[in-house]
Order: structure tokens, then sequence, then C-alpha cells
């Protein structure tokens, strides 16, 4: 028999809660003030507390604050005569599970007991995630098991040990800066600078100067010389992020960089040498940009002298389960929460998810889930604006069907839906008459009784 303890100084309230619950099978602990009620809860085990705002000797919020210290999970429902919108804010952070009002709507309070029991119970029997991550699988911030990752990981420790140029293609949110900084903090050279540049974030001349600097007077606003990133990354790393977006000018100037080791500041004639690694990362396809003429031939050998493709989540999903431990624990620490596990029916969810932005998505859809999240479980009520199992599901079976069932069975639709007129039919599909006559007698399509 689960125990309810209520700290309530209204008699009333206490005593109709208390007959309610009993008769639902719960056992009652009633206390009419606050430090009765604190004195309880350390004397007698309870497995939720209903805690009134305002209370005699003190208010509910302090009460609250003080269960917490000692018992970060016990689910509290805090209830109140007043509608404050600050107080609810308030009691939610500082851990209140439910917040509801005076009058008691007994419906509402046996839904907010069930959903909360629902929870405890799947807490318990929860086998889903553990949030130690093995270092076994993390080099960094990276993270995987899988074949694939595995594999970056062998060679994220090769190219560490010289200063060879890298070239890093994947989709968008697959962590290419993530690797990146894997090779330059794995390298000899991890003291000195490592730094990011976004070419796809600045038009060709704010570019220019942002990686080459300039001299005072070399455009309208050049008030002073400025260091370019490539002489600020002198001895260590630059990072040079979408490097399909840069111009055909730019790529020609990093050419010259890349063999020579030395370029000229905007508006300047002296040579600045460096030496600089070179690591470049892209979501485009460069070999194909290079036959299309849009990017540099001999700048494409230079940058991908080791070349790293970083899979997409959808094609590592034995990834997830790992990726989504690490998220958690980086997410409760930046949000000071405490949510520990998640149940197998979520984790089928993300496992089972197309993960079109990759692990930028993952982690958006955990942070989103986090802040709603009351206790330490992950429930899928919290995965807002996200496809349900029912909806993954069918999403995966239709895309398992081959082009010809698909087609067969919209041509079998528009026929039904025509009552077997083939001039209409042709007109839904947009076809023609001897290509639907055609596709009839392929599929074998028999006119059946409605």
């Amino acid at each position: 028999m689960k125990t309810i303890l209520i700290i309530d100084d209204d008699r009333l309230v206490r005593e109709s809660l208390n007959i309610h619950l009993q008769e639902v099978g719960f056992r009652v602990i009633p206390a009419d003030r606050g430090d009765e009620g604190l004195k309880k809860f350390k004397e007698e085990p309870s497995d939720i507390i209903i805690l009134d705002i305002r209370l005699p000797d003190t208010d509910g919020l302090t009460i609250l604050r003080s269960i917490r210290e000692s018992n970060q999970n016990i689910p509290v429902i805090i209830i109140t005569a007043f509608s404050d919108m600050h107080t609810t804010i308030h009691a939610m952070k500082i851990g209140a599970d439910e917040y509801i009002h005076k009058p008691i709507d007994i419906d509402e309070l046996d839904l907010i007991i069930k959903r909360i029991i629902k929870k405890q119970e799947s807490n318990r029997r929860l086998e889903g995630l553990v949030t130690e991550v093995s270092r076994e699988y993390q080099i960094g911030n990276i993270i995987g098991r899988s074949p694939e990752m595995l594999e970056i990981f062998k060679t994220i420790g090769i190219v560490s040990e010289s200063k060879t140029t890298v070239l890093i293609q994947g989709e968008s949110g697959t962590g290419k800066e993530l690797i990146a900084r894997a090779i330059h903090y794995n390298s000899d050279d991890k003291s000195a600078p490592f730094i990011p540049v976004n070419c796809s974030a600045l038009v060709e001349t704010l570019l220019e100067s942002e990686l080459f600097g300039h001299e005072k007077g070399a455009f309208t606003g050049a008030l002073y010389r400025r260091e370019g990133k490539f002489e600020l990354a002198d001895g260590g790393t630059i990072f040079l992020d979408e490097i399909g977006d840069m111009s055909q000018n730019l790529q020609t100037k990093l050419l010259r960089v890349l063999q020579e080791k030395e370029f000229e500041r905007v508006g300047g004639r002296e040579k600045v040498k460096v030496d600089v690694r070179v690591i470049t990362a892209t979501n485009r396809t460069l070999s194909e940009m290079v036959k299309e003429g849009k990017f540099r031939e001999d700048l494409y050998y230079r940058i991908k002298v080791v070349t790293i493709d970083v899979p997409p989540l959808r094609e590592r999903k034995e990834d997830i389960p790992l990726l989504a431990a690490y998220l958690l624990n980086k997410i409760n620490l930046e949000l000071h929460k405490n949510v520990r596990k998640v149940p197998e029916d979520v984790m089928n969810i993300f496992c089972n998810y197309s993960w079109k932005g990759n692990v930028r998505e993952l982690e958006n859809v955990i942070t989103r889930a986090v802040v709603l999240c009351r206790g330490e479980v992950l429930l899928k009520e919290y995965l807002t604006d996200f496809p349900s199992p029912d909806f993954i599901e069918k999403k995966r079976e239709v895309e398992l069907k081959s082009i010809k069932e698909t087609e067969k069975e919209l041509i079998e639709t528009a026929l039904r839906h025509t009552n077997w007129n083939k001039g209409k039919t042709c007109a839904i599909l947009g076809i023609s008459y001897p290509t639907l006559q055609k596709k009839i007698f392929e599929y074998d399509i028999k006119k059946t009784l409605s």
C-alpha cells in the first residue's frame, strides 16, 4: 500500500482527501502545520506528498526546499487557493512535480497521482539508459561504438601525430567540428590555438579579412592593422567549416597558403609566414563541385590528404543510446536538472527516428524534453512536436515497400475511386490510356465488387 503525506492547514481538505484516498487504496498521513509535516516526512517514509502553499507557521515553498534537500526524488504535489503565476514558476523551479488549485478537482488529483505512480513503476523496472558513457567509446565529446565511428577514432589517433591537412565530410549536425577539435587536442600542439572559421557566415570581402587580416586603410573602416585567423592560429590549427561555400578568389589565396605557408594581409605587401595545420569540413560533395567548375581541383587535392567521412546518425543507430546518455548528462549540468533515465519506449522512438538534423537534432529534442521533465525519468509525454512510435512504424513500413508495390496500390485506389472509369483514372494519375491498360495487365489488377 502506498503512503501519501498531506500537509494542509484546512481541516476539511485534509479530511475529504483522507476519506477519498483511503477508499482508493492509499495510506494517508495528515499534518496541519509545516513543522509537523516535515517531522512526519522524516519519521515515516512516504511515496507522495500533497503540500499546501499557505500554512500557518510557514509557506509551502520553504517546506518544499527542506524536502528537496533530503530527498530529490519524492513526488510533491503543490495545492493552493491562489492563482499566482510567479509562485507557480518558483515552485516548479524548486522541484514541485505538479501544481493544482483549490477547490481540488478529485478527478484531476486522481489523474495526477496515477501519472506519478506510473512514473515510479517505470523507474523501478527501468533497464533503459545508464548515464555512464564508456570511455572506450568516446574521444573528447565524440561518442560512438559503431564500426564507422571506431574507424574515425583510429583515424583521429593517426592524423593527430602529424600536421597533414584533413577534409571532414558529412551532413550538418554530425559533429564535424568536434572531430577537428579532437585531432587538434590529441596532437603534440594541443596547447597551441585552435581557431574555427565558418566560411558560409561571411561575404567574400569580410571572410578574406577574417582569414588573412588587413592593413590600416585597406578599406573604409579599416582604422588599424588587424591580424587574421591564420596569424592567430600560428603553431596550431585553423578549422575552415563549410569550405565548399568559399569563393574562387579565396580558394586561390588559400591554395597559396597551403603551398607557400605565407600570405599578405588585405591591402598589404608584407609576406606573413605561418605554420598552421588546416582542417576543412563540408556538407557538400566537393568532387561534384570540382566537375562543375565550382571548386578548384588543385585545392581539392591539397585539402583532402586525409578524408574523414562522418556517417549520418540514421546510419549508426547503435550509437544513439550512448549519445543520448552523454547528451543527457551534459544537458543536466547545463540546466541544473537530474533526469537520469530513459525508458525503453522512448529509446525505441529515438532509435527508429530518421534524425535529418543528426546529433544536433537529437540534442535539441532531449534538451526540450529535459526542460519539461519532472522527476528523473524522461517519459514519452515530454517529447513535444515529435512523431509517435506508431507514426514512425508506419513510416518505416511505407519506406520498405517497392516502387512497383506503391504504384500498384495507387492505381487500384484511383480505379476504385472512379468506379473503374479509366478515362477519369488517367486524368487523376496523369498517365495515358495505353499506359493504364499496360499497368492493369502488368500488375494483374482485377475489378472487384464493392
